[in-house]
Formats: C-alpha cells, sequence, structure tokens
C-alpha cells in the first residue's frame, strides 16, 4: 500500500467531526429535561415517553454494523454528510411534532443519522492520523462524544424556561450546519472498497439481534427481569447473534470479520472499553436522581453538577497520552479501572446528610478514571483494524460499548430500585400513595410528606451506595482482565500499512 500523506488540516478535520458528534451528546440528555413538558404538552402517557427515548436507542442499534460496512464500502464523507442532513431534518421533525407519534418517528430518524456519524467519524481517526497521533485524536473524538451530555440538561434547562419545548431539538440545528460545511470541506473523500459486497443476511441477523437484546435490557430495566419481554427479547437477541456468528464463519465476506477478535489488542480493547461504558453510563443514570431528589437541584443546576466528570475525564486523557508513550495502555488501563475502583468506593459510603462538596470529590475521580480508560481502550482496538475495515471495525466497537451501556442502566437500575423501594417506609400510607412513593425517591420526594420525604431520600442513598458498590466489583474485573490479557507493549502499525488520506479532495 501507498505510504499515508499527512496533511495539516487534519486536526481541522477532526474538529468538524467534533462538531458533528456534539449534536449526538446533547440529544441524549436534553430530551431527560422536557419529559415533564412534554407529558402535558402533547398528552403523552408514561409509554410513549418511554418511546421518546427508546425509538431512539433501537434504531442506532440496528443500524451501527450496516452504517459501518457502507462506510467502508463507498467511503465515510458522502454518508456523514447524508448523516448531517438527516440529523437536521429529523431534529426539526422533533421541535415541530403535534402529536407523541410524530416525535417518537423523528426520534427514530434521529437514531438513523447518529448510528452513520458516531461510528463512521471514528473509522476517520484510522485513515487520517499516524499511528502516534491515534491516541490524542482519540482522546479529542471522545471529549466530543461526551461534553454534549452534561451541556444537554444546562441548556435545555434554560430554554424551558424561556422559549416554547421545540426550541430543545432547534439547538442542534446551528452545529448541523456548521458540521455540513466543516465536514465538506475538511474530511478527505476516500475512494472505499467496493471489492466488498453487501451481507444481506448478515445485516438482518445483526440488526434484529442487536435490536432485541437492546430492547430486552430496555424492558428489564423499566418493568423487571421477570417480564416476559424482557426475557424474550433477550433470549431473541442471543440465538439471532448467534445465527450470525455461524453465518459469518460459512460466508467469505461477512459484515464482520470475526477474524479481528484473534488480535488482544481488539479483543480486550473492546472488552474493557464496553465496561468502562458500562459504569459511566449507569453512573449518569444515578447522579442526576441523587442531585435533584435528594439534593434538591433543578435541571439546570443537574446539567451543571455533572460537569466535574468531564472535567475529570479531561485531566485523565491528558495524563494518559503521557502515560501509554512512556509505559503501554495497559499501565494506563490498570491506573484507570484502580481510579475507578477508588472514586466508586469513596462515593459508596454517600450519606443524605452529604452535600453537592462530597460529590464532587468522588464523581471527578471517577471522570479521571474513564480518561485513563475510555480513549487507550479504543484507540487499542482501532489499532488492530486493518483500513479497510476501519468503519466495520468502528461500528462493531460502537456497538459493543451500546449494548453494554444500555445493559449498564438496566442491571445497576434494577440494583437501585430494588434496594430502595426495600428500604423505603410507606407504613400507614393509603396503597395508590404508597404505590407511587415506590415509583422512584423523585415521586416519593413529590408527594409533599416531610417523612415519606425523609424516607424516601435515605432509601435513594442506600440503593446508590449499593449500586456503586456493584459498580466497584466491576472496575475490580476491569484490573484483572487488563493485567491478564492486555499485550504488555503495543507497537503502533507501520506508516506504510497505511493509504493515502488527501484532504479536501
Amino acid at each position: 500500500m501507498t505510504a499515508v500523506t499527512l496533511d495539516p488540516r487534519r486536526w481541522w478535520a477532526l474538529g468538524a467531526m467534533s462538531l458533528s458528534l456534539i449534536v449526538i451528546g446533547l440529544d441524549l440528555t436534553v430530551l431527560n429535561v422536557a419529559l415533564p413538558t412534554l407529558a402535558t404538552e402533547l398528552d403523552a402517557s408514561t409509554s410513549q415517553l418511554q418511546w421518546f427515548a427508546n425509538a431512539y436507542t433501537l434504531v442506532l442499534a440496528s443500524l451501527l454494523l450496516p452504517a459501518g460496512l457502507l462506510g467502508d464500502r463507498y467511503g465515510p464523507k458522502r454518508l456523514m454528510l447524508g448523516a448531517l442532513v438527516v440529523f437536521g431534518l429529523a431534529s426539526a421533525a422533533c421541535a415541530f411534532a403535534d402529536s407523541p407519534g410524530e416525535l417518537i418517528a423523528a426520534r427514530a430518524a434521529l437514531g438513523i443519522g447518529s448510528a452513520f456519524l458516531i461510528p463512521l467519524s471514528m473509522s476517520l481517526l484510522n485513515i487520517l492520523f499516524a499511528p502516534e497521533e491515534r491516541q490524542r485524536a482519540m482522546t479529542l473524538w471522545l471529549m466530543a462524544n461526551s461534553i454534549g451530555i452534561p451541556l444537554g440538561p444546562v441548556l435545555g434547562g434554560w430554554l424551558l424556561d424561556h422559549y416554547r419545548w421545540g426550541s430543545i431539538f432547534l439547538i442542534n440545528l446551528p452545529l448541523v450546519a456548521i458540521g455540513l460545511l466543516a465536514v465538506a470541506l475538511l474530511i478527505p473523500l476516500t475512494p472505499g472498497h467496493r471489492s466488498r459486497r453487501i451481507d444481506v443476511p448478515g445485516i438482518l441477523l445483526t440488526g434484529a439481534g442487536l435490536v432485541s437484546l437492546t430492547y430486552g435490557f430496555i424492558e428489564a430495566g423499566e418493568r423487571g427481569w421477570g417480564s416476559v419481554w424482557a426475557i424474550g427479547g433477550i433470549a431473541a437477541g442471543v440465538v439471532l447473534l448467534a445465527a450470525f456468528v455461524v453465518w459469518a464463519r460459512r460466508t467469505s465476506d461477512p459484515l464482520v470479520d470475526l477474524g479481528l477478535f484473534r488480535s488482544a489488542g481488539f479483543t480486550w480493547g473492546t472488552v474493557l472499553a464496553t465496561m468502562a461504558s458500562f459504569a459511566l453510563v449507569g453512573l449518569l443514570f444515578v447522579l442526576p436522581q441523587l442531585f435533584q431528589a435528594v439534593q434538591g437541584a433543578d435541571a439546570l443546576q443537574t446539567g451543571l453538577r455533572l460537569l466535574p466528570i468531564i472535567g475529570g475525564m479531561l485531566i485523565g486523557a491528558k495524563a494518559a497520552e503521557r502515560l501509554v508513550t512512556v509505559a503501554g495502555a495497559r499501565v494506563s488501563v490498570v491506573v484507570g479501572f484502580l481510579l475507578m475502583l477508588l472514586g466508586l468506593a469513596i462515593g459508596a459510603f454517600t450519606g443524605v446528610g452529604n452535600g453537592y462538596g462530597f460529590t464532587a470529590v468522588w464523581v471527578s475521580l471517577v471522570g479521571v478514571s474513564i480518561g485513563f480508560t475510555l480513549p487507550p481502550m479504543n484507540g487499542l482496538a482501532l489499532a488492530a483494524l486493518p483500513i479497510e475495515q476501519s468503519g466495520s471495525g468502528s461500528a462493531l466497537i460502537q456497538a459493543c460499548r451500546q449494548v453494554g451501556g444500555t445493559l449498564g442502566v438496566a442491571i445497576l437500575g434494577t440494583v437501585l430500585n430494588a434496594a430502595y423501594r426495600n428500604h423505603l417506609d410507606v407504613g400507614g400510607l393509603p396503597p395508590a400513595v404508597a404505590d407511587a412513593a415506590r415509583e422512584s425517591a423523585s415521586a416519593g420526594v413529590a408527594i409533599g410528606s416531610p417523612a415519606l420525604t425523609r424516607s424516601a431520600r435515605e432509601a435513594f442513598v442506600h440503593g446508590m451506595d449499593i449500586t456503586l458498590w456493584v459498580c466497584t466489583g466491576l472496575a475490580l474485573v476491569g484490573i484483572v482482565l487488563a493485567l491478564a490479557f492486555l499485550p504488555r507493549r503495543t507497537s503502533p502499525a507501520e506508516p506504510e500499512q497505511q493509504e493515502v488520506a488527501t484532504i479536501g479532495a
């Protein structure tokens, strides 16, 4: 292959991708702030409120792998431009939806745009950057993925206080417009690899399998692990994905090359990144409830209180860049999981009387741990990908993280809810009031009884502490796996293995 031609504008190209990714992070959390408003403005039921989020998640899960394959076949630039257009139009459709059904459909369309933007932008890191630059590029890419998460409640809360609810989706449009211009001017037009055929059976099996698995985990989180829909969805997902593995071994050009898993860097980089995502998404599920139900924060304050996670990630990622250079990714990941274990263990001693200052300390520490863990793990997995499989390989990494995050919310949500309900004192309350209080700490506090409010807060903190101990155990497993299976030192691919990437073509 031809040696890579590095253009100084590749960092501007990364900036273009980052703008595109910020809107995805914003969209993930801005909806949560608006749910009470949507319930009244659109007369949406509880089930419809859940589907505002689930429609997005399920479409995203089903299309990640096909999006990666199409990126490899046709080149990522055109598909990213198309995905941004879809994302912008879907955002406008969300903003002007007049019924729950319209909003659910528009949210599904947002999932289509995200399913292409996430893996294709990640695959470009393999094409644009030399091996020694990818750690820094991956760090910036992950920051762009993450920074929108706390900004969603901040911007959403402010917009809901001043404008119609549809404004929370219209904020995507300026960023999409800038992203379109930047991608068109700065992202290279790579030719793709047309020799790869479209694996239609593989697409159908993995799409149906990931949707079923994700749906099962969502149902388990909302209805409990005894739900027929949860068990059926998970079982169907496992069967369909197992069928895909059998198919992939027999076909000559499968959707996902299972040979990638022969690389320790790809396999354990993906597994450990998924475990870190499990803990991070679970934490982001727990913290807003702590801030609002126990510490009395509103939506805007909740977003601001999440910022230490991002600040910690920035600090950790910067330190990890140097540590990886000196000692390798394995050491950085072990340090990251050690810091995660420490931060989560401190958080597990949270009491009702602890203020935000105590929370900020251990939350920041967990944020630092994510910075030490995720960029090196994603970088290690990405480095194992051949250029012609950058899209499909990146999509596989992201699909695993997506499933891990959904599983994290389901499992940790179940642990939290069970501990909360077992600890909550509803003695002497009317059955309807007791049932409402058992739904969540926020519902218990909203009832307004001083005794129930105190009990709900104590029960939630008790449940959160148990949940954090579960995450602490996961961090310990991460340390063991990293020490046992990660390569001691990784040698980046030689430059001559890379293809030409001419910016602005």
